[in-house]
């Protein structure tokens, strides 16, 4: 770009399979001027994503807020996998799109839906920079140690199979906001990002740059989820394919939609399962510990990956409000010089705090996540350029 933008305001869409969900922002001074959602697209008065997209520009006009304003910078879009073509914010172009479109085999369940957006906005406002901010984006810096998965590699290469991770632009804005929260500049600093809600992945970052993550080739790789089952013995699938005479479309529906904490307790709502804990529910009290033990697992992990930590910040829907998980991961690891405080822990809050006591060498923090926010900046930044 040529740095000739005359507005600050950016708008970020994050189009799903039946529903978008929008912000726009000032980057002037990063305030939120208006937030919502469109459901159930396909359904009733919402026809199709054209529909949805009008409704926005129809609720943000209502305030006085409209696409025409020449306020208006640019258009951020959340594309979920870049593969190994988009490591950075993209300008979007008809080949972009077209690119975005060829990894559709990667995300089917998201960059559809994400693409279809880009489409309609563009036909909105073709005359306006739109960009793609990449989910897997943040996670192109892991060395190829981290990346490669140990099978035949020209089959690897053929098909794309390697990690990608996800949730990047959360991983991202936390890293950074935990390095602030320290007074130290994010490139002192070595952090283990928690970004834990019903979809859940830990991340290792050096310096600011991420080395490596829990999630792969797809989202379903690494730590327990709400629905997700996490780490798997890949011959597991061979076996319920063969002795159980389940289809791959069954087995994909059990991993993704049926694991997880609601495959083991029936629960996917880490409050409710917390309330039958309460009520000596050994199933829920199972699913909990499961899902500490998995998370326990990565910070040790990442700990000798690092070889230095800083900090550990938790994140997203479960990240920021359960104490309970907070103080069980980081429970006993004294000797990693991690304590945590139960009194902070027990604060509830909106802003970043620290939870931990002032003797633990490893600074443990909450950091509440604004993946709409690091969009909006990248997005920014790339075409006022």
């Amino acid at each position: 770009m040529n740095g000739s933008v005359n507005g600050s305001r950016v708008l970020v869409l994050n189009s799903g399979s039946s529903s978008v969900k929008y912000q726009l922002l000032d980057m002037a001074d990063g305030s939120r001027l208006a937030s919502g959602i469109v459901e159930r697209i396909g359904e009733g008065p919402v026809a199709d994503h054209s529909a949805a997209l009008k409704q926005v520009a129809e609720e943000l006009a209502a305030r006085g807020l409209g696409l025409d304003s020449p306020e208006l910078a640019a258009v951020g879009h959340r594309v979920v996998h870049g593969g190994t073509r988009f490591t950075e914010p993209t300008l979007i172009t008809d080949e972009v799109v077209e690119e975005i479109e060829k990894l559709v085999p990667l995300a089917p369940l998201h960059n559809p839906a994400n693409v279809t957006g880009i489409k309609v906005a563009r036909a909105l406002r073709p005359d306006l920079p739109q960009v793609a901010v990449f989910d897997t984006a943040f996670h192109a810096t892991m060395p190829e140690e981290a990346a490669r998965y140990a099978i035949e590699r020209e089959t690897a290469d053929r098909y794309g199979v390697r990690r990608y991770g996800f949730h990047g632009t959360s991983h991202a804005y936390v890293s950074r906001a935990t390095a602030a929260l320290l007074g130290r500049d994010v490139s002192e600093v070595n952090t283990i990002v928690l970004h834990l809600g019903n979809g859940a992945s830990a991340s290792a970052v050096r310096g600011g740059v991420c080395v490596d993550t829990s999630m792969g080739l797809t989202p379903l790789e690494g730590l327990v989820m709400g629905t997700r089952s996490g780490d798997l013995d890949p011959a597991a699938i061979f076996h319920l394919a063969r002795v159980g005479g389940m289809s791959i479309d069954e087995i994909d529906t059990l991993l993704n939609k049926r694991s997880g904490l609601l495959g083991l307790c029936g629960d996917n709502d880490m409050r409710e399962i917390g309330r039958r804990m309460g009520e000596s529910d050994p199933a829920a009290q199972l699913a909990f510990d499961v899902y500490i033990h998995r998370l326990r697992k990565y910070v040790g992990a990442y700990t000798a990956v690092l070889g230095r930590v800083d900090a550990i910040a938790f994140t997203a829907g479960v990240g920021e409000n359960s104490a309970a998980v907070r103080e069980a991961a980081m429970r006993g690891l004294p000797a990693f010089g991690i304590e945590v405080d139960a009194v902070r822990n027990a604060v509830r809050g909106a802003s970043a705090r620290l939870i931990s006591t002032e003797a633990s060498r490893v600074a443990v923090a909450v950091v509440p996540t604004d993946e709409e926010l690091e969009i909006a900046s990248q997005t920014f930044e790339l075409v006022a350029a």
